[in-house]
């Protein structure tokens, strides 16, 4: 499926449906997601590994201790924020036969082939998957979505209403809606994230600061390496081992790199050669 940006691709010709969202992972981006759903009137509930209840308790949002009533619940749709390196461990231990109903699972993740392969195979048949990646978080969308890319693919939704309500959710905020294969995300995302990402950390090992003398070159190096190194190691990571792509494109920089360093020793003996005569 070739990508397409449209306001109007999710749409449903019936009014979108206030829904129950139980969230699987309530760490910073969970939450930050949450509160804009409870704002918009839904109703989010949520389990994680780590303690929220009193975060929860905050919020308003029921906190789940223990995963089966979190799963008994009335939920319309389930939505995955686990990290990318644990989404495989987190789902395979939820006993997810003891859903009561047929749910729309839906996931945020940074690579989407993995999460996509992964709910396929733990999720009973009847269950809907969206795969979703917004390509924003807490600080970025810190004052408001709008304009900001939602890419997501329909993998298996038989309940169109449910998944048009759901991505209502991020096209009543103003997000630009891309509908895109979960191949042909990571295949773009390995080129754009991954390596933004390989960049920024080579930059913070190099130790770059910012200077009485900036350029505005210099300037986009620095912020690009504090905002890579704002996310932790397990995310960049995962967006390694979990994006089939991205190992191609790490050699691509390392070739490219040496290619680079040796037209400069080229030109440096060159210039040598010359000054000698």
């Amino acid at each position: 499926m070739s990508s397409s940006s449209s306001s109007s691709s999710s749409s449903s010709s019936l009014p979108p449906q206030t829904l129950k969202i139980g969230i699987v992972g309530f760490g910073t981006f969970g939450q930050f997601l949450a509160k804009t759903m409870i704002k918009q009137g839904h109703t989010t509930r949520a389990t994680s590994r780590t303690d929220y209840s009193q975060l929860c308790h905050q919020l308003d949002v029921p906190f789940f201790r223990d995963v089966i009533p979190f799963l008994e619940a009335d939920n319309d749709v389930i939505l995955i924020c686990t990290s990318i390196l644990s989404l495989s461990e987190v789902l395979n231990s939820m006993p997810l036969r003891r859903l009561k109903r047929h749910t729309l699972f839906v996931d945020v993740l940074s690579v989407k082939e993995h999460p996509r392969n992964v709910l396929l195979q733990v999720l009973p048949e009847n269950m809907d998957v969206l795969c979703t990646h917004p390509m924003f978080g807490p600080e970025s969308g810190k004052n408001g979505w709008k304009d900001l890319p939602l890419v997501y693919e329909k993998v298996r939704v038989r309940d169109e209403t449910r998944c048009s309500s759901f991505l209502h959710i991020f096209e009543s905020e103003g997000c630009r809606m891309v509908e895109m294969s979960c191949e042909e995300h990571d295949k773009v995302a390995a080129r754009s994230q991954f390596l933004s990402h390989s960049i920024g950390r080579i930059l913070a090992e190099m130790g770059i600061e910012s200077t009485s003398m900036n350029t505005k070159s210099f300037e986009t190096l620095v912020k690009l390496k504090e905002s890579t190194t704002n996310d932790s190691f397990d995310l960049f990571s995962g967006l390694f081992i979990h994006n089939r792509f991205a190992q191609q494109e790490l050699m691509n920089l390392e070739q490219s790199f040496e290619k680079v360093k040796q037209r400069l020793l080229k030109k440096m003996s060159e210039q040598q050669s010359l000054s000698s005569v």
